[in-house]
Protein backbone atom coordinates (compact mmCIF):
# COMPACT_ATOMS: atom_id res chain seq x y z
CA UNK A 1 0.00 0.00 0.00
CA UNK A 2 0.99 3.65 -0.92
CA UNK A 3 2.29 5.40 2.44
CA UNK A 4 4.07 8.72 2.97
CA UNK A 5 7.35 6.76 4.17
CA UNK A 6 7.10 4.90 0.92
CA UNK A 7 6.75 7.84 -1.15
CA UNK A 8 9.45 9.85 0.24
CA UNK A 9 12.09 7.36 -0.05
CA UNK A 10 10.74 5.60 -3.31
CA UNK A 11 13.07 5.64 -6.61
CA UNK A 12 10.79 6.20 -9.26
CA UNK A 13 13.05 4.25 -11.42
CA UNK A 14 12.07 0.89 -9.51
CA UNK A 15 9.43 1.53 -7.05
CA UNK A 16 6.43 1.48 -8.91
CA UNK A 17 7.72 -1.52 -11.40
CA UNK A 18 9.97 -0.97 -15.02
CA UNK A 19 8.96 2.16 -16.41
CA UNK A 20 10.33 3.00 -19.88
CA UNK A 21 13.59 5.58 -19.31
CA UNK A 22 11.89 7.83 -21.82
CA UNK A 23 8.71 8.95 -19.67
CA UNK A 24 10.34 8.63 -16.93
CA UNK A 25 10.15 12.11 -15.10
CA UNK A 26 13.63 13.25 -13.50
CA UNK A 27 12.93 14.91 -9.93
CA UNK A 28 14.32 18.23 -11.38
CA UNK A 29 11.59 17.83 -13.88
CA UNK A 30 8.81 16.87 -11.05
CA UNK A 31 9.77 20.10 -9.37
CA UNK A 32 9.72 22.21 -12.46
CA UNK A 33 5.93 20.66 -13.25
CA UNK A 34 5.20 21.44 -9.51
CA UNK A 35 6.29 25.04 -9.67
CA UNK A 36 4.80 25.83 -13.27
CA UNK A 37 1.40 25.37 -11.95
CA UNK A 38 2.01 26.76 -8.47
CA UNK A 39 2.77 30.22 -10.89
CA UNK A 40 -0.67 29.23 -12.73
CA UNK A 41 -2.30 29.40 -9.32
CA UNK A 42 -5.57 31.62 -10.02
CA UNK A 43 -5.29 33.24 -6.69
CA UNK A 44 -4.92 33.23 -2.92
CA UNK A 45 -7.60 31.08 -1.68
CA UNK A 46 -6.99 27.43 -0.12
CA UNK A 47 -5.42 24.81 -2.55
CA UNK A 48 -7.45 21.92 -3.04
CA UNK A 49 -6.97 18.60 -4.47
CA UNK A 50 -9.77 17.09 -6.16
CA UNK A 51 -9.88 13.13 -5.80
CA UNK A 52 -11.66 10.63 -8.17
CA UNK A 53 -9.38 7.10 -8.15
CA UNK A 54 -7.39 6.10 -4.68
CA UNK A 55 -6.91 9.61 -4.13
CA UNK A 56 -10.75 9.00 -2.34
CA UNK A 57 -9.06 6.05 -0.13
CA UNK A 58 -5.45 6.94 0.08
CA UNK A 59 -5.11 10.54 -0.42
CA UNK A 60 -1.29 9.98 1.57
CA UNK A 61 -0.91 13.69 2.10
CA UNK A 62 -2.47 15.65 5.14
CA UNK A 63 -5.65 17.59 4.99
CA UNK A 64 -7.68 20.13 7.01
CA UNK A 65 -10.79 19.36 5.44
CA UNK A 66 -12.19 16.59 3.19
CA UNK A 67 -15.84 16.97 1.09
CA UNK A 68 -17.52 15.47 -1.43
CA UNK A 69 -17.36 17.58 -4.73
CA UNK A 70 -18.33 17.30 -8.39
CA UNK A 71 -16.43 18.14 -11.18
CA UNK A 72 -18.17 19.63 -14.28
CA UNK A 73 -16.30 19.31 -17.88
CA UNK A 74 -14.70 16.15 -17.24
CA UNK A 75 -15.48 12.10 -17.07
CA UNK A 76 -13.43 9.45 -15.68
CA UNK A 77 -12.34 7.40 -18.08
CA UNK A 78 -9.51 4.02 -17.69
CA UNK A 79 -7.67 5.57 -20.77
CA UNK A 80 -4.37 5.58 -19.26
CA UNK A 81 -2.34 2.11 -20.40
CA UNK A 82 -0.96 1.01 -17.24
CA UNK A 83 2.27 -0.52 -17.52
CA UNK A 84 4.03 -0.46 -13.99
CA UNK A 85 2.67 -0.33 -10.14
CA UNK A 86 -0.87 -2.39 -11.13
CA UNK A 87 0.45 -3.81 -14.45
CA UNK A 88 3.82 -4.62 -16.28
CA UNK A 89 4.82 -4.31 -19.87
CA UNK A 90 4.16 -7.70 -20.47
CA UNK A 91 0.81 -7.29 -19.12
CA UNK A 92 -0.43 -3.98 -19.30
CA UNK A 93 -3.94 -2.95 -16.93
CA UNK A 94 -5.72 0.34 -17.32
CA UNK A 95 -5.58 3.39 -14.76
CA UNK A 96 -8.17 5.84 -14.33
CA UNK A 97 -7.58 9.73 -15.61
CA UNK A 98 -10.24 12.39 -17.18
CA UNK A 99 -11.13 13.19 -19.85
CA UNK A 100 -13.05 16.22 -21.59
CA UNK A 101 -17.10 16.21 -21.51
CA UNK A 102 -19.87 15.04 -18.43
CA UNK A 103 -19.41 15.25 -14.90
CA UNK A 104 -17.46 13.33 -12.36
CA UNK A 105 -18.25 13.26 -8.62
CA UNK A 106 -15.20 12.72 -6.14
CA UNK A 107 -13.66 14.38 -3.14
CA UNK A 108 -11.99 17.67 -2.59
CA UNK A 109 -9.46 17.98 -0.05
CA UNK A 110 -7.47 21.47 1.40
CA UNK A 111 -3.96 21.19 1.89
CA UNK A 112 -2.75 22.69 4.75
CA UNK A 113 -0.72 26.27 3.80
CA UNK A 114 1.55 26.00 5.67
CA UNK A 115 2.89 22.41 4.62
CA UNK A 116 1.32 23.06 0.94
CA UNK A 117 5.12 22.20 -0.98
CA UNK A 118 5.87 19.32 1.08
CA UNK A 119 2.32 18.11 0.42
CA UNK A 120 2.62 18.88 -3.22
CA UNK A 121 5.81 17.31 -3.71
CA UNK A 122 4.76 14.13 -2.31
CA UNK A 123 1.67 14.23 -4.71
CA UNK A 124 3.57 15.05 -7.57
CA UNK A 125 5.70 11.90 -7.01
CA UNK A 126 2.61 9.56 -6.79
CA UNK A 127 1.15 11.39 -10.14
CA UNK A 128 3.51 12.36 -12.12
CA UNK A 129 6.32 10.00 -12.41
CA UNK A 130 5.61 9.86 -15.87
CA UNK A 131 3.99 12.79 -16.74
CA UNK A 132 0.68 11.68 -18.38
CA UNK A 133 -1.13 13.87 -16.36
CA UNK A 134 -1.82 17.69 -16.96
CA UNK A 135 -2.37 19.45 -13.42
CA UNK A 136 -5.11 21.64 -14.06
CA UNK A 137 -6.58 24.28 -12.00
CA UNK A 138 -10.59 23.89 -12.20
CA UNK A 139 -13.67 24.93 -10.28
CA UNK A 140 -15.83 22.46 -8.04
CA UNK A 141 -18.97 22.22 -6.50
CA UNK A 142 -18.76 21.03 -3.09
CA UNK A 143 -21.78 19.58 -1.05
CA UNK A 144 -21.92 22.31 1.12
CA UNK A 145 -22.55 24.61 -1.71
CA UNK A 146 -19.48 26.15 -1.85
CA UNK A 147 -17.41 26.80 -5.23
CA UNK A 148 -13.59 26.24 -4.83
CA UNK A 149 -10.84 26.12 -6.89
CA UNK A 150 -8.75 22.66 -7.11
CA UNK A 151 -6.11 20.97 -8.81
CA UNK A 152 -7.42 18.35 -11.23
CA UNK A 153 -5.36 15.46 -12.76
CA UNK A 154 -6.58 15.33 -16.19
CA UNK A 155 -5.44 12.76 -19.03
CA UNK A 156 -2.88 14.33 -21.26
CA UNK A 157 -4.23 12.86 -24.72
CA UNK A 158 -0.55 13.23 -26.32
CA UNK A 159 0.76 10.92 -23.99
CA UNK A 160 2.43 7.78 -25.49
CA UNK A 161 0.10 5.65 -22.80
CA UNK A 162 -3.16 7.19 -23.65
CA UNK A 163 -5.10 4.95 -25.18
CA UNK A 164 -8.71 6.09 -26.81
CA UNK A 165 -10.43 2.71 -27.00
CA UNK A 166 -12.16 2.80 -22.81
CA UNK A 167 -14.96 0.19 -23.78
CA UNK A 168 -15.58 -2.61 -21.46
CA UNK A 169 -14.98 -4.97 -23.57
CA UNK A 170 -11.80 -3.96 -24.39
CA UNK A 171 -10.34 -3.00 -20.81
CA UNK A 172 -12.31 -5.53 -18.92
CA UNK A 173 -10.22 -8.63 -19.75
CA UNK A 174 -6.56 -6.02 -19.22
CA UNK A 175 -7.94 -4.99 -15.69
CA UNK A 176 -8.93 -8.68 -14.80
CA UNK A 177 -5.03 -9.91 -15.69
CA UNK A 178 -2.84 -7.00 -14.55
CA UNK A 179 -1.08 -6.65 -11.48
CA UNK A 180 1.82 -5.26 -10.46
CA UNK A 181 4.40 -4.32 -7.65
CA UNK A 182 1.08 -2.49 -5.17
CA UNK A 183 -0.88 -5.16 -6.20
CA UNK A 184 -3.83 -5.95 -8.76
CA UNK A 185 -5.65 -3.83 -11.43
CA UNK A 186 -9.20 -5.57 -10.31
CA UNK A 187 -8.42 -4.48 -6.51
CA UNK A 188 -8.01 -0.48 -7.72
CA UNK A 189 -11.61 -1.02 -9.60
CA UNK A 190 -13.04 -3.19 -6.77
CA UNK A 191 -11.93 -0.13 -4.53
CA UNK A 192 -13.21 1.97 -6.63
CA UNK A 193 -16.64 0.89 -6.71
CA UNK A 194 -16.91 0.60 -2.99
CA UNK A 195 -15.74 4.07 -2.66
CA UNK A 196 -18.40 5.44 -4.78
CA UNK A 197 -20.80 3.54 -3.38
CA UNK A 198 -20.19 4.36 0.46
CA UNK A 199 -21.06 8.42 -0.51
CA UNK A 200 -23.70 7.48 -2.71
CA UNK A 201 -21.85 8.18 -5.87
CA UNK A 202 -22.51 7.06 -9.25
CA UNK A 203 -20.48 6.71 -12.18
CA UNK A 204 -21.75 5.31 -15.37
CA UNK A 205 -18.62 4.16 -16.67
CA UNK A 206 -18.17 1.62 -13.52
CA UNK A 207 -21.54 -0.95 -13.44
CA UNK A 208 -21.08 -2.52 -16.44
CA UNK A 209 -17.14 -2.88 -16.36
CA UNK A 210 -17.42 -4.17 -12.50
CA UNK A 211 -19.90 -6.68 -13.53
CA UNK A 212 -17.72 -8.18 -16.72
CA UNK A 213 -13.90 -8.01 -14.35
CA UNK A 214 -16.36 -9.72 -11.52
CA UNK A 215 -17.18 -12.57 -14.24
CA UNK A 216 -13.97 -13.26 -15.55
CA UNK A 217 -12.60 -13.35 -12.27
CA UNK A 218 -15.08 -15.41 -10.96
CA UNK A 219 -15.49 -13.63 -7.60
CA UNK A 220 -18.56 -11.83 -6.41
CA UNK A 221 -19.19 -8.40 -4.68
CA UNK A 222 -19.21 -10.19 -1.26
CA UNK A 223 -15.79 -10.60 -1.35
CA UNK A 224 -13.24 -8.13 0.24
CA UNK A 225 -10.51 -5.74 -1.98
CA UNK A 226 -6.90 -6.65 0.52
CA UNK A 227 -3.86 -4.57 -0.12
CA UNK A 228 -5.04 -1.10 -1.68
CA UNK A 229 -3.11 1.94 -2.36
Amino acid sequence: MLTRDFLRNADCKTAFGSIDESMLLTSEQRSASLDCTLARRPDNSPVWIFGYGSLMWNPVFDSDEARPATLNGYHRAFCLRLTSGRGTHSQPGRMLALKEGGRTTGLAFRLPEEKLREELELLWKREMVTGCYCPTWCELDLDDGRKVTALVFIMDPAHPLFEADTSYQVIAPLIAKASGPLGTNAQYLFALEKELQTYGMRDDCMSELVNQVRMLLAVSPAEGVPGLG
